[in-house]
């Protein structure tokens, strides 16, 4: 017996190192001459070691992703004869990557844009690039960005030479044809944006318990995903004194309950003061259909509300602008219970032209909401706390306890700017903090 060492083959006369992309013989898998044991890639190609002998692994000494010098011992095999030499798969010439028969400067000098992109690093982006893939990204201006809507047709998702090879095809014919839309993304129709993606491989090693999503969980997270991919987000913060708001409750709470039989709550108030809002800012109350605008009259707020599975539920008050604070704390209180009790109907969920989402519940003081596609905006009411906040008096500034809060708004930025989206978010600000303490139930 004797054992060969598998060194890292010579892939070119300038390739001074390569990068191990995946592992085909591991430790104690026989391997048969001239049998691919490794693959590989380097910034020029992608490549299937052949092993020199035929034996059994019985080391591998670097890992998959790892990046190792040319003649570098890489793998040991045990061969049934008594001596083995250290011996190197023949060097392979360096091609260059063609594009319809063309170098990619070839390309570029028949029209195609020169390339500016920077160097994409082997660490950067969601999943691994090989060499060869980073390198021709960036001869073809690909950004990471754009790198990472490719669909990769590799082991794990990964992108090869000839699924870039594709998308550089496909991106060379125009917009005239639509990349194809993974099952998950459900765009909106008449969307503008359509992308590809794909989910990482995920290890099912170790003490690990596989639960089956339910149905809400599926849909919840299919329209979570389709928000992200149709719409570009920016998130506005604003911090909010809503002292006056905590006093006023506090003291008509008991009143309030036993004229109206509701418990008042401060979503209702919340609600008011957007309603009033978007009177003031219409264009917030939109939805996007491919490049049209479609203005809605109707103010239809929704709220977002658990159910006893956990999941969320967005229930909708219809018509929020027309009805006073005692209407909309009984619309709050009775979608809220037949959330809880699986009792909404299919209407009750539908029409919503912007949402509110209250994190303060779980003790967040603030969150980034995912908009609820096809509304444009999305508001998150943090937790109200005790805060020094500075106070402006006519004998000058004090400092005293307040109860504040803040408010984020996510709003879709092809058709929402931020000039728009931070004014609106300061108006409910400003409705919030004006609140009369004296207002009568």
């Amino acid at each position: 017996m004797a054992q060969f060492e598998l060194i890292m083959p010579k892939m070119g006369e300038s390739i001074m190192e390569a990068t191990i992309l995946k592992w085909v013989k591991n430790v104690g898998d026989q391997i048969e001459l001239d049998e691919t044991i490794v693959e590989i890639a380097t910034d020029k190609v992608d490549s299937e070691v052949p092993s020199p002998v035929a034996g059994k692994v019985v080391q591998v000494l670097f890992a998959e992703n790892d990046t190792v010098p040319i003649g570098k011992v890489i793998a040991l095999i045990e061969t049934e004869s008594t001596t083995a030499e250290p011996k190197a798969s023949p060097a392979l010439a360096e091609p260059t990557p063609q594009i319809n028969g063309q170098t990619p400067a070839a390309a570029a000098s028949n029209g195609a844009p020169a390339s500016s992109a920077q160097p994409i690093g082997k660490g950067e982006g969601s999943r691994f690039y090989s060499p060869l893939v980073r390198n021709i990204a960036q001869q073809e201006n690909i950004s990471l960005q754009e790198l990472e809507l490719i669909t990769g047709s590799g082991m794990q998702g990964r992108v090869t030479k000839k699924d870039i090879f594709s998308y550089l095809e496909d991106r060379k014919e125009g917009p005239a044809s639509s990349p194809a839309i993974k099952p998950g993304t459900a765009p909106s129709k008449g969307s503008p944006v359509q992308v590809n993606y794909t989910a990482p491989a995920v290890s099912l090693d170790g003490n690990v318990e596989i639960i089956e999503m339910d149905r809400m969980r599926k849909l919840i997270a299919e329209h979570m995903v389709m928000s992200k991919h149709v719409s570009p987000h920016v998130t506005s913060f604003v911090e909010v004194d809503v002292t006056n708001i905590v006093k006023w409750r506090e003291k008509v709470k008991d009143v309030f309950q036993k004229k109206y039989n509701e418990k008042i709550t401060y979503t209702p108030v919340f609600i008011e003061a957007v309603a009033r809002a978007i009177r003031d800012f219409p264009m917030i109350n939109i939805s996007v259909d491919g490049t049209n605008i479609v203005v809605r009259k109707d103010v239809n707020i929704g709220m977002a509300a658990a159910l006893p599975s956990g999941n969320l539920i967005v229930p909708v008050i219809k018509g929020a602008d027309q009805l006073n604070l005692t209407g909309l704390t009984k619309s709050v209180n009775d979608l809220a219970n037949r959330a809880r009790n699986n009792q909404l109907k299919p209407e009750d969920i539908q029409g919503g032209t912007f949402t509110i989402t209250n994190v303060g519940t779980f003790g967040n003081v603030m969150g980034t909401p995912i908009i609820n596609q096809p509304q444009v905006a999305i508001m998150a009411v943090g937790a109200i706390r005790k805060k020094p906040a500075v106070l402006e008096t006519e004998y000058g500034d004090i400092i005293a306890v307040r109860h504040m809060m803040f408010l984020s708004m996510s709003y879709d930025h092809r058709v929402v700017d931020g000039f728009l989206g931070g004014s609106f978010l300061k108006r409910v600000a400003d409705y919030l903090e004006g609140f009369d303490v004296e207002r009568a139930v």
